[in-house]
């Protein structure tokens, strides 16, 4: 394939490619590019399983190549960035919106604690949404607490782009751990327990209906009114849903309106190597755009922080802590997605890394509030 600037060039490229769910409260320098290859989408993706027969299956779509190394998937219908707004709410709890699943793909390795799967919805285009924001589901079934009544609404963070994974506006992807409980006397698992959504949505196959609501929220929005701005991104485990989305947007999409020149910084907290989530997709930025993407993790199980003990993504932000400092006095934005249990031990550390530099942490938060550098989405 050329690499010559404005080239043109055909791929097919099928179909393919957070969290528990939260109840409702409101190759560089290659001269060829594969996109069917799993290295640059970073999962074992839909398009890999033969018998899957989607209507995405035979998409072509067409890419203006600049250079081999750095080339961009064209997005289409480019409306979708015309709106000043970002969509909410479009479907509420009592009238959701029926939507079909396309595929359901185990994103971690078989030393992973627990399960992690990668689903993609089909909305047809009747659900927008913008990256950071969230669904709704609504799992079949009656509520066990409120007999008669449906489930409960649980949020998830979309993992997609507005284009979603197929590109075409029509998807969007959530990245969903399935939600098990073991009994501590006995040590079995007690599915009378188990997450209800979670479950339902790992368990799913492609052409099963799923009720959703949303999208909502509005904290975790992607600022991009200054494209050369620093966004340092914190995650533990599926929390890092809302950043695939960013970084799809700012790497992989040719998006006219917006052109990334800023720097986006990775943190993942996880267990091990094998429940590292979309890694070769980030391992691919990083080969594709050193300068403007850094990717650190945190791997409790197989790491030691500074003091021997295990690694979680707090040690990893207070190792670099005097430059992330430096980067918000800069106007940086920082986000935090993840299990609510992540915010003390790293609201610990900024605290102390701050005293260390003769400053208030508390009086920095509320700066960095007041200037809306300050994200967090924790459930």
């Amino acid at each position: 394939m050329a690499s010559g600037l404005g080239a043109q060039v055909s791929v097919a490229a099928p179909h393919g490619a957070g969290g528990y769910g939260r109840r409702s409260s409101s190759s560089k320098g290659s001269n060829t590019v594969n996109f069917c290859n799993k290295s640059w989408f970073g999962t074992t993706l839909a398009w890999e399983n033969k018998d899957l027969k989607s209507r995405h299956m035979n998409k072509i779509f067409s890419m203006s190549v600049q250079q081999a190394s750095k080339s961009k998937v064209a997005v289409k219908p480019l409306e979708l960035d015309n709106a000043k707004e970002p969509p909410l709410n479009l479907y509420k709890p009592k009238e959701p919106y029926t939507a079909t699943i396309v595929s359901v793909e185990r994103l971690v390795g078989p030393k992973a604690p627990g399960e992690t799967c990668h689903i993609v919805i089909d909305h047809g285009g009747n659900v927008p949404y913008w990256e950071g924001q969230s669904y709704g589901v609504i799992p079949p079934g009656e509520n066990p607490k409120k007999p008669g009544s449906p489930n409960t609404v649980r949020l998830y963070s979309i993992a997609s782009t507005r284009y979603g994974d197929s590109f075409d506006g029509k998807t969007a992807s959530l990245c969903v751990r399935r939600a098990v409980y073991y009994d501590p006397e006995t040590g079995k698992e007690d599915p009378t327990k188990k997450g209800i959504c979670s479950n339902f949505l790992c368990d799913s196959k492609p052409g099963d209906k799923v009720q959703i609501t949303g999208p909502s929220g509005k904290i975790m929005l992607l600022p991009e009114d200054d494209p050369n701005a620093t966004h340092i991104m914190i995650a533990t485990g599926t929390g890092v849903a809302p950043y695939r989305g960013y970084l799809r947007r700012m790497f992989m999409e040719d998006v006219p309106s917006f052109k990334f020149g800023g720097l986006a910084w990775l943190f993942l907290g996880v267990a091990n190597t094998d429940s590292l989530l979309y890694d070769e997709e980030f391992t691919n930025y990083l080969q594709r755009y050193p300068d403007n993407f850094r990717y650190d993790k945190a791997l409790s199980r197989e790491q030691k922080n500074k003091n021997g003990g295990k690694m979680y993504v707090q040690d990893k932000i207070e190792e670099y802590s005097d430059e992330i400092f430096k980067l918000l006095d800069g106007g940086a934005h920082i986000y935090f997605c993840g299990l609510k249990g992540m915010m003390p031990g790293i609201q610990d550390t900024l605290k102390r890394v701050a005293e260390q530099r003769g400053e208030s942490w508390e009086q920095k938060l509320s700066q960095l509030k007041k200037n809306k550098q300050w994200h967090v989405e924790v459930y």
